[in-house]
């Protein structure tokens, strides 16, 4: 069967070749992949920047953003159903994910689908373990393949909530950071819980398909050229919730001087680059203590934000239909990979099936 592989390490080593397809087992799911994302992470791997193939094997099949329809009936399942699947799992050795919650693996020895010692989900037939399987809305569709960045999503606004919560709050505005998928999709769930959101990208305000985008559910497109955040927190009187989600460490630095009395800051973004960031001392040293203010950093999700994550933009789909859609901005065949790499909007797909 075909599938998209590289070999990590190997800068632009990704081909479209045959692999062996997955033998049918009794404990195994056997999947169709309709849809799978590309991200972020893909593109560091196909770069050569990150990324393992499973022990004793050269290469890896890409593809962590999962959209498949079941090939066989079986563990609860019906050929036909739409699924997704979990990408991080379990270390096996430590307390988190003995308790289910890989996400939260307290040695880093986890494996991720398509990323770290596990083949992806970009072929043309799959098996996966039906524990790992989150079932999709046939409403929901294709857009089902924005079940990866938008758990990622659930998981830190589930956080976010916690961590407000170890006091009285009453959290009414928000700031994303990021126009990228996940501060798309965070703009989307903030606005589904009711939050007034702004939203902050490099564009100019009014111009393109990401500030439409946002414009489309209700919030606020601000161009961080025309509109510093720290100019917009002063002007607006802080937020309670600020993502972000650029992948900038100034700027994840500067987050915590967004916010408001009690407010939380979530960084979902990365910037490995080496360099030094600055933050003025009062902001750290008074504001943060004397404004209670919190800042922590997420990744991947739990099983809880997965189904959340499906069940929300379910809910997104009918509330903003055409705003949903437009978020998936291309699609396009395995053999045209090199276009999914290169796009540049919210999101690209590999259209398998």
């Amino acid at each position: 069967m075909r599938a998209l592989v590289t070999t990590p390490g190997v800068p632009h080593s990704v081909a479209v070749a045959e692999v062996a397809a997955p033998e049918r087992r009794a404990d195994r799911v056997l999947l169709r992949p309709l849809e799978v994302g590309v991200c972020g992470t893909d593109r560091e791997i196909v770069e050569g920047r990150f990324g393992s193939p499973p022990v004793g094997e050269p290469f890896l099949v890409l593809g962590h953003e999962l959209l498949a329809e079941v090939a066989d009936d079986g563990h609860g399942f019906a050929r036909g159903d739409l699924v997704t699947a979990t990408v991080r799992r379990s270390c096996a050795r430590c307390g988190a994910c003995a308790a289910g919650a890989p996400d939260a693996c307290a040695t880093g020895d986890y494996a991720e689908r398509g990323i770290t010692r596990l083949h992806g989900f970009a072929a043309e037939l799959v098996a996966e373990d039906p524990a790992q399987l989150v079932a999709v809305p046939a409403s929901l569709g294709r857009l089902g393949v924005l079940a990866e960045p938008a758990s990622v999503c659930e998981r830190a606004l589930r956080h976010v909530r916690a961590i407000g919560a170890r006091q009285p709050w009453a959290a009414e505005r928000a700031l994303v950071l990021g126009t990228g998928a996940i501060g798309i999709l965070t703009t989307f769930l903030l606005r589904l819980d009711g939050y007034e959101v702004w939203t902050a990208g490099r564009t100019p305000a009014g111009d393109g398909e990401k500030a439409a985008l946002v414009s489309a559910v209700g919030a606020r497109y601000v161009s961080v050229r025309e509109t510093p955040p720290r100019a917009l927190a002063d002007d607006v009187g802080g937020f309670d919730v600020v993502v972000e989600a650029a992948g900038e460490a100034q700027t994840m630095l500067d987050a915590i001087s967004l916010l408001r009395r009690n407010g939380v800051a979530c960084l979902l973004g990365l910037d490995g680059r080496d360099q030094r960031v600055e933050l003025d001392g009062r902001v750290i040293g008074v504001d943060a203590v004397l404004g209670n203010r919190a800042v922590f950093g997420s990744v991947n999700a739990h099983r809880v934000d997965w189904e959340a994550a499906v069940g929300h933009l379910d809910a997104i789909r009918a509330r903003w239909p055409e705003a949903l859609e437009a978020v998936v901005g291309r699609h396009v065949p395995l053999d045209a990979y090199p276009d999914a790499f290169a796009y540049r909007g919210v999101k690209a797909t590999l259209a398998l099936g």
